[in-house]
């Protein structure tokens, strides 16, 4: 049966991160909120890996092995190779989830994930290029006539190039436009010493932040409402360096101290509510962290959320508006799950809608859940392709899989793809008991209703 979910305005988002946890580095999904973890990617990842989310919260892209542009659709899994750049290269989406900006052989280049189309225009020894809002502007730093670094904005097409600042300070580092346009940071005047400055775009007043006792501040970040600033504070005590998890207003005067990182410095990353964040930990002297913490801004008492592996980045993903939502609810297969309000019953084990279905079943063999999987996803009437993808995972505290169909699946499948996962005991219907349940979903919704199952 179902019921009438609270329909929710805001999720919370999920993390992405760059690790080696599995043996290689890859791109990485831990949920906050519930603990999931999930591997994305499998051999595609650098050390150097970057995660950045699309505004829709939809597709991540990275530069990873081979220095090629990703770009990784996090419910289907499907990845896409783009380009081949240089690593730590900003990558910056535009406002509609479309379009990539960076930089490239002395060129700002916008990509095209639609139609894998781009073009180009020259912008010698440019870098961190960004979208305002507007969608019909850029920001970027380059350096001006007198090779001193400065910003810049310039419209879509290459026309209309403006400089921001007058800057005499030397060399601009992680530059980084607010979110509303407003504002943009970056630090100066390099590695050894970084103090970050901010600028009022309408006026072109610098401010310039306080920092940390020894002036090294790094990675800094803009919260979401684009009124404050995070990032890593390097101090030292003997024998050791370490780092602090601090924020600023976007003015300065307003420093607090949250955490403190046994890192010498960490990426660090605010919820898409702006309520807390995310940064590293865990380095133990070798120099990369091993651990995800999380800390409240509220309620500085931070949180050791992930261990194991080294870690090298993350990005929280953006606020997104989550669809009006039902619940499912069988009391027969014992589960109760959430999926789109306006998916209608086609019968008590399937709904279908606009865009995609589910159907529940289970499955009462006894072998090894890599086994019941496997068997799945290989059937003889290769339901899901020729080469179906199984991930092997932990949900609920149980053992589980999702089984994602390859290129060549039948047409007639719709997509379809599906979640095992073992009861946590078994579940009798009828004179038969079942260990596990089984959901299959288009491919665009089963990790996304899969991932809030619910055993009853």
């Amino acid at each position: 049966m179902a019921v009438q979910a609270v329909p929710h305005d805001l999720v919370q988002g999920w993390i992405a991160y760059t690790s080696d946890r599995g043996g290689t580095f890859d791109i990485w999904l831990h949920r906050p909120q519930d603990g999931l973890n999930f591997q994305l990617t499998q051999g595609l990842g650098a050390e150097f890996s970057v995660p950045y989310w699309s505004p829709d919260s939809r597709r991540i892209a990275f530069i990873g092995i081979d220095n090629v542009v990703h770009l990784l659709d996090t419910v289907t899994l499907a990845v896409a190779r783009t380009d081949q750049i240089e690593p730590y290269t900003l990558l910056d989406w535009s406002p509609d989830s479309r379009l990539l900006a960076y930089v490239k052989n002395g060129k700002i280049v916008i990509y095209d994930t639609f139609s894998h189309s781009s073009y180009a225009f020259p912008e010698p020894g440019a870098s961190d290029v960004q979208w305002f809002p507007s969608s019909t502007e850029l920001l970027f730093a380059a350096p001006d006539s007198t090779s001193i670094i400065q910003l810049f904005r310039i419209r879509t097409d290459g026309t209309g190039r403006r400089q921001i600042t007058q800057n005499t300070d030397g060399p601009l580092h992680d530059v980084r436009l607010s979110p509303d346009g407003t504002f943009a940071l970056y630090t100066f005047p390099g590695v050894s010493i970084s103090i970050i400055s901010t600028v009022d775009l309408a006026t072109g007043t610098i401010y310039t932040l306080e920092g940390g006792p020894l002036a090294k501040n790094y990675f800094p970040a803009w919260s979401p409402d684009s009124r404050s600033i995070a990032y890593s504070a390097t101090v030292y005590k003997e024998p050791n360096y370490y780092s602090l998890i601090q924020i600023d207003s976007r003015t300065g005067q307003n420093q607090r101290t949250l955490a403190a990182s046994d890192c010498f410095a960490t990426p660090v990353s605010w919820s898409p509510d702006g309520g807390k964040i995310a940064y590293l930990s865990g380095c133990a002297g070798v120099g990369i962290a091993s651990q995800l913490w999380i800390v409240d801004i509220r309620k500085p008492m931070p949180v050791n959320v992930l261990s194991g592996g080294r870690i090298t980045a993350l990005q929280w993903s953006p606020r997104v508006r989550r669809v009006p939502e039902n619940i499912y609810t069988s009391f027969v297969y014992r589960v109760s799950f959430p999926y789109p309000a306006i998916w209608r019953r086609v019968s008590e084990e399937r709904y279908e809608g606009p865009g995609g279905f589910f159907q529940v079943s289970a499955i009462s063999s006894g072998d090894r859940i890599a086994d019941v999987c496997s068997s799945e996803a290989f059937h003889p009437l290769m339901p899901y392709g020729s080469s179906p993808r199984i991930v092997m995972m932990t949900l609920q505290n149980q053992e589980a899989c999702f089984i994602f169909p390859s290129a060549d699946q039948p047409a007639e499948m719709n997509k379809q793809a599906a979640l095992i996962v073992r009861y946590p005991r078994p579940v009798k219907i009828g004179e038969t008991f079942y260990n596990y349940f089984i959901l299959w979903a288009d491919v665009n919704h089963i990790r996304q209703i899969g991932g809030r199952l619910s055993f009853l």
